[in-house]
């Protein structure tokens, strides 16, 4: 039996930039830094897009092609999605986020990688709301079920404004 190897949230947003062409790990840093495209949405330090890199590597989802050895700095190895990696990121990219607080990075990061794939987001972004109006339900029932004044009855109250406000946004993604 073929053991499925966990692949955390950064593992993701690097697989994501690999999925785009032959790379490597200092071109895939960039993109993470604050100054950098995907950095607005989600930054990966230097150190830990190596280390994704080679958990990757290791999980057979990305594989070294080549070498680069022009330009400074040291040589550089070049990698590429396998396309066990590529089956992996196409089955997390149209995943939705179950919690609020993974609204922020995961879902932004797969919407940002989603649109430099040129990749539709309408899927995603159904499936997203479908779980949020589900949870926002939830929620709901335990504002009411909670003792008034009580720290559970303001958490859940946090909860369902926090989950409001992303089906907002949600909304105004598919209507846009």
């Amino acid at each position: 039996m073929d053991t499925v190897v966990a692949v955390s949230t950064a593992g993701f947003g690097v697989l994501g930039v690999v999925a785009e062409g032959p790379t490597h790990g200092f071109a895939v840093a960039a993109l993470f830094t604050a100054g950098g495209e995907l950095g607005r949405v989600w930054r990966i330090p230097r150190p830990v897009v190596y280390r994704e890199l080679s958990r990757l590597t290791d999980a057979a989802l990305v594989q070294a092609v080549g070498v680069e050895t022009d330009g400074p700095g040291p040589d550089r190895t070049i990698v590429e999605v396998t396309p066990e990696g590529r089956d992996r990121l196409h089955q997390w990219l149209n995943e939705p986020v179950t919690r609020a607080r993974d609204a922020r990075s995961a879902l932004l990061l797969k919407l940002a990688l989603l649109d430099r794939s040129d990749r539709d987001t309408t899927q995603l972004v159904a499936a997203q709301r479908d779980v949020f109006e589900a949870r926002l339900q939830e929620l709901q029932s335990r504002v009411s079920a909670a003792e008034p004044g009580s720290f559970e009855r303001t958490l859940a109250i946090w909860r369902v404004s926090s989950t409001r406000a992303i089906l907002d946004f949600l909304e105004t993604l598919a209507s846009d």
